[in-house]
């Protein structure tokens, strides 16, 4: 299943990278992205809950960022499969989502940017 997970998410992906606007595809470019199945494999989670579906870390695309503070989106496979009740047409949907969601905060967008948009 693991497997499955992450092949989902990778076409997922493929997929919406395509369809994004150049340049929010060009931006998406320069932040990191990690796929993982669940928190906890980072140094820094011990402030996570263990539940979540995606998190941004690092300096907005608005910000000047220092070496520490390089960009990063990281979805946690195994969380957004357990979230859509394990459907596979949910989990790709969801992924998508979560990513966007992700990639509105490298956007410089708040919470309540990103609602507006639909992507919580």
């Amino acid at each position: 299943m693991k497997d499955d997970l992450l092949r989902w998410a990778e076409e997922e992906l493929a997929a919406l990278q395509r369809a994004l606007p150049e340049e929010v595809r060009l931006a998406a470019q320069r932040c990191l992205l990690s796929l993982e199945m669940r928190p906890g494999q980072d140094p820094d989670d011990e402030d996570l809950i263990g539940d979540e579906l995606g998190l941004f870390e690092g300096a907005c695309l608005l910000d000047d960022p220092g070496s520490e503070d390089l960009p990063r989106i990281r979805l946690f496979l195994e969380n957004v499969w357990e979230w859509v009740e394990r459907d596979e047409q949910d989990y790709r949907d969801e992924v998508a989502t979560t990513y966007l969601h992700e990639l509105g905060h490298y956007l410089g967008w708040d919470e309540d940017d990103v609602a507006q948009r639909g992507l919580e």
